[in-house]
């Protein structure tokens, strides 16, 4: 169909918000600190500079290699910061950019919202699931 072609999706922004290279780029962005693995690190390392095995520690559940591709990939970006000091055996420290640092604060307000809305959230999620258990039910008979 002629004019469809190479057209960007527009799901989540109003049409005409942002040129679609740059929907694009951010959405890629929002992917890598969006992830809830991402989220945690930089969390973490908004306490102060970190050591692997005190991320993998501090992140309940992270596994060796996501904590090792999510770094990777922060670091990529320009939001975590990778020193290597050179005795043996190796040290490895991971701290925020400044840059990081910023998106530290975004990401703490959001830590807060889930935080204050908790008991909000849990109610709703109860009713939720008492308003829709015949429709599961139903589903599974």
């Amino acid at each position: 169909m002629e004019g469809t072609r190479d057209r960007e999706p527009t799901a989540g922004c109003a049409p005409g918000s942002l040129p679609p290279v740059s929907r694009c780029r951010a959405r890629e962005i929002l992917n890598r600190v969006g992830d809830k693995w991402s989220v945690y690190v930089i969390g973490c390392l908004g306490e102060g500079t970190r050591r692997f095995s005190e991320l993998r520690r501090g992140i309940d559940g992270i596994t060796p290699r996501m904590l090792t591709v999510t770094l990777r990939g922060l670091e990529r970006d320009g939001i975590v910061r990778r020193t290597m000091y050179p005795v043996i055996p190796p040290r490895v420290e991971y701290e925020l950019t400044p840059m990081g640092k910023t998106l530290q604060e975004t990401i703490g307000q959001l830590i807060n919202w889930a935080d204050s809305h908790l008991a909000e959230i849990e109610a709703a999620r109860a009713d939720y699931d008492v308003r829709n258990a015949p429709l599961r039910d139903h589903e599974h008979g």
